[in-house]
């Protein structure tokens, strides 16, 4: 790809919060060092790991000085709301630099050499643009096929946001129970931002989504909890539902997925999100269920859910 000379004005910065991630945590480094466009800083948070994390970014560091690595003390806290508290220590320390775009990246993935200088020519192309990111891949699964979700979503393993943007949202909340990648791209949408998860483009994610500690179908139990707890609307859950199912392991998957919604509904499990967020977020969901039954009614592939602000 030939290099936009403007984007050398869109100076970025990237946060990555790793806790024992001693076996995949040189797959992301390697893919950023790489990387056509360099990093203004990059912020490696070493959430208290008791394995060789922090000793394997140390041999790095000193060979680039806009790598960074930040140890925090030890803790038995692995939820998501602690994974935000690391990636804000982190930006505290480029809170003082002078960027356009920053990013939250995983410590489980990889990526092309240019994958950095695409996305930051999308928010070059677009003023308008406020998260941007790319599909993802794991071992037989695509985002692309293979996900409920569209184009609207940014996958949390590399979220880029435009500097104004994160700033208007308030950053990532901090919800011990997880979905805080979905409640910064929302809330951006809801706030009149573009976010897009372009398809040219992919990043690799080595483990599967949600299973960090846990079966497959203890992290499918979990998603249908965040579904609820999300404000997902039950209409939506139910094809949701019939979907999942469809896909391996078969049926198990589905109804692991349904008691999740339906446990989380009898427990009245707390909403982190307001009801502002909710509405909008349903009324998502319906319009883009209208124009998924529209396609099967027709005989129609459509090859995006992108719903469009009315």
């Amino acid at each position: 790809m030939q290099k936009n000379p403007r984007i050398d004005q869109m100076p970025y910065v990237l946060i990555t919060p790793a806790r024992n991630e001693e076996k995949l945590i040189e797959k992301v480094i390697q893919s950023v060092i790489s990387q056509t466009v360099p990093p203004s800083k990059w912020v490696i948070v070493n959430d208290g790991s008791t394995d060789a994390t922090a000793s394997i970014v140390s041999r790095y560091v000193g060979k680039y000085e806009w790598m960074v690595l930040l140890n925090l003390s030890q803790h038995r806290d692995r939820s998501f709301a602690a994974k935000v508290h690391a990636f804000n220590a982190g930006l505290e320390r480029v809170k003082n630099l002078d960027y356009k775009v920053i990013g939250n990246l995983d410590s489980d993935v990889s990526f092309d050499s240019d994958y950095i200088e695409f996305l930051l020519g999308k928010f070059e192309e677009d003023a308008s643009l406020g998260v941007a990111g790319t599909i993802f891949r794991e071992e037989g699964y695509s985002s692309a096929t293979d996900s409920f979700e569209g184009q609207n979503h940014v996958a949390g393993g590399c979220q880029l946001f435009r500097s104004q943007c994160f700033e208007q949202i308030g950053g990532y909340v901090p919800n011990k129970a997880g979905g805080i990648d979905w409640i910064a791209v929302t809330t951006a949408r809801m706030m009149g931002w573009k976010t897009r998860s372009f398809r040219e483009k992919y990043f690799f994610h080595y483990r599967s989504l949600g299973t960090a500690e846990r079966s497959l179908l203890a992290s499918t139990f979990s998603y249908g909890e965040k579904d609820y707890y999300l404000g997902g609307h039950p209409l939506w859950e139910v094809f949701r539902v019939a979907y999942r199912a469809s896909k391996k392991p078969y049926l198990s998957g589905g109804i692991a997925l349904l008691l999740g919604y339906v446990s989380a509904f009898l427990r009245r499990m707390e909403r982190p999100v307001s009801k502002e967020l909710m509405r909008f977020h349903r009324k998502e969901q319906m319009m883009k269920l209208k124009k998924i039954l529209k396609s099967v009614l027709t005989f129609k592939r459509i090859d995006s859910f992108e719903v469009k602000p009315t």
